[in-house]
């Protein structure tokens, strides 16, 4: 077979090799061809969807063993807690036995059963435990011991306080009582008081009313200044009954014989020597009279009962009439 380009004489047609002919034999030179790798094995219709990602793989793992018995168990449970709230049975087991968890610590052997206290003098130990919120319904893994202390420091007569649980049954308490240092009237109640003039309760121990005593508005205020007049008053302290502020302003001293003693305002214990001095000289406080004035210094006036003012002015009469009859 002859070839066409010959025949047809096209000039510059490309040469056409046929079928007979290969290609690579009109090469000059042989190059080998680079060996190919193995293709891809295609993965069949069922190994794909085997392959393919669950996203429900969790779910479809077998549950624990008693699972379903122990959801069971928690819904009835929510079931009858729901319906106890509701039907007011729940808050009657708390009023009478606490919280469920407080409960549930005591049964298991966690209450509180044992407590020991110190410094307790003039409170009342079950007024402590009160104040502290401590009661048989208590139990010691839900006792706040920092809420206990806080209640107790702001009770009158506790300075400080401290509150400790040791398990499995035992609280112990330290209480610092403040001190009483007088007692205040006002209004016709009387309070115990301590040195800065804080009321610390009522007075209901007959054994403190050897204690100072003042009287009036502020005068717990004024405490320092009145015991600094005890002080002063030496010996005849014993023979004062109380202190009397009057008009918040200065000071009247009760005596136990029912003399008043007028004290100056400013410096009330510059008057105190003078009335050492009558005393001792006199003894003015024996005598039948009201009250002594000392508020102007150096000077003291007494007011005389209506009694010693009859006798003295008669006595001044039978002086005037026995002079008048002198020649």
């Amino acid at each position: 077979m002859r070839s066409l380009s010959g025949q047809w004489a096209l000039a510059g047609a490309p040469k056409i090799a046929f079928a007979s002919e290969p290609a690579f034999a009109q090469e000059s030179a042989y190059a080998p061809l680079a060996p190919e790798s193995a293709p891809p094995r295609v993965l069949l219709r069922g190994e794909r969807s085997g392959r393919t990602i669950n996203p429900f793989w969790r779910l479809e793992r077998k549950a624990p063993r008693g699972l379903g018995v122990a959801l069971a168990v928690a819904l009835i449970l929510a079931a009858a807690g729901v319906g106890a709230v509701r039907g007011g049975h729940y808050q009657a087991f708390v009023a009478s036995q606490g919280s469920l968890a407080d409960f549930i610590a005591r049964e298991v052997g966690l209450g509180v059963s044992e407590i020991t206290m110190s410094g307790v003098a003039r409170l009342d130990e079950r007024d402590v435990l009160a104040l502290a919120g401590i009661s048989p319904k208590s139990s010691i893994p839900f006792l706040d011991v920092d809420a206990a202390r806080l209640r107790l420091e702001k009770a009158p007569l506790v300075a400080s306080a401290s509150v400790r649980k040791l398990y499995p049954n035992r609280v112990i308490i330290d209480i610092v009582e403040r001190a009483p240092a007088a007692l205040w009237q006002r209004d016709g109640d009387v309070s115990i008081v301590a040195a800065d003039g804080a009321a610390l309760d009522e007075l209901k121990d007959a054994r403190l009313n050897d204690l100072p005593f003042v009287v009036g508005k502020g005068a717990n205020k004024r405490l320092r200044e009145y015991l600094a007049l005890l002080d002063a008053a030496q010996e005849l302290r014993g023979k004062i009954e109380a202190g009397v502020f009057v008009s918040e302003r200065r000071w009247n001293l009760k005596m136990k014989t029912g003399v008043e003693i007028k004290l100056p305002e400013n410096d009330p214990a510059s008057a105190m020597p003078a009335l050492l001095k009558l005393e001792r000289e006199n003894r003015i406080l024996e005598k039948d009279i009201l009250s002594l004035d000392l508020r102007e210094p150096g000077r003291a006036f007494a007011r005389l009962s209506a009694d010693a003012a009859d006798a003295r002015a008669e006595k001044f009469a039978d002086a005037k009439k026995k002079k008048g009859e002198k020649p």
